[in-house]
């Protein structure tokens, strides 16, 4: 494990140094964020065989193809971010909690490629994070909410989901589509920088409809959705 983690910082902050660079190029180039996804993709990807970490995707054919979603991911470690950043097919944004976006390189390389914070920091902030985010969502960029809203380290499938993941939803009128990320959560344990190797599974669901829905509906289909899949 400890040999595995020193290769892994050893190889992979030079990658993360030049890629970091390549993400900055790209996003002076194309203001879109779609080069700089493909290169934040391609890091991770890299940062995944480095740990020994084997990802598998399931399901991925139930992908809207004509629309944009909201793709609502239970969150088990660290790596379930590099996982769906190098896995997930799509183009897609992050929607995160603002301080995420202040972690050096990682938060950096999420502002470059225009993924979407929300300010927790009073109600009113939040809210306007929050029709800011559905409009961006209603133009066409799908996004990936965690609707527990933090790390599950209990032995609980799924922690009580926030309500704000479903309000973005109502709000932007696309579907959700629900997906089980597996295997994570003892890659790098929360509070320690030892990483292990690990098989992960993605696995999509089927896309659920907002339209006609109020939050609670949606949360209550989206948790069991999750729960299936798990």
């Amino acid at each position: 494990m400890l040999l595995r983690t020193l290769f892994v910082w050893a190889v992979g902050l030079p990658v993360t140094a030049v890629l970091f660079i390549a993400v900055l190029a790209a996003s002076l180039v194309d203001r879109t964020g779609r080069a700089a996804h493909r290169i934040s993709a391609l890091w991770f990807r890299i940062i995944l065989a480095l740990a020994g970490v084997r990802v598998a995707v399931r399901g991925a054919e139930k992908i809207p193809a004509d629309t944009p979603v909201i793709f609502l991911a239970n969150h088990r470690g660290a790596f379930d971010i590099p996982a769906l950043q190098a896995y997930l097919p799509v183009q897609f944004r992050w929607v995160a909690k603002k301080s995420l976006f202040r972690i050096p390189v990682v938060g950096w390389t999420m502002t470059l490629a225009g993924y979407i914070p929300i300010d927790r920091g009073s109600a009113t902030r939040a809210y306007r994070s929050m029709l800011d985010a559905a409009e961006r969502i209603r133009s066409g960029t799908s996004v990936v909410v965690f609707p527990e809203g933090t790390r599950n380290v209990t032995d609980r499938r799924l922690l009580p989901f926030k309500k704000g993941a479903f309000t973005l939803a109502v709000k932007s009128g696309v579907p959700v589509v629900p997906v089980a990320i597996t295997g994570t959560r003892d890659i790098m344990k929360k509070g320690s920088l030892l990483i292990s190797p690990a098989d992960v599974s993605i696995t999509f669901g089927p896309p659920i409809a907002t339209v006609g829905r109020d939050e609670a509906e949606l949360m209550g289909l989206a948790k069991e959705a999750i729960e299936r899949l798990l």
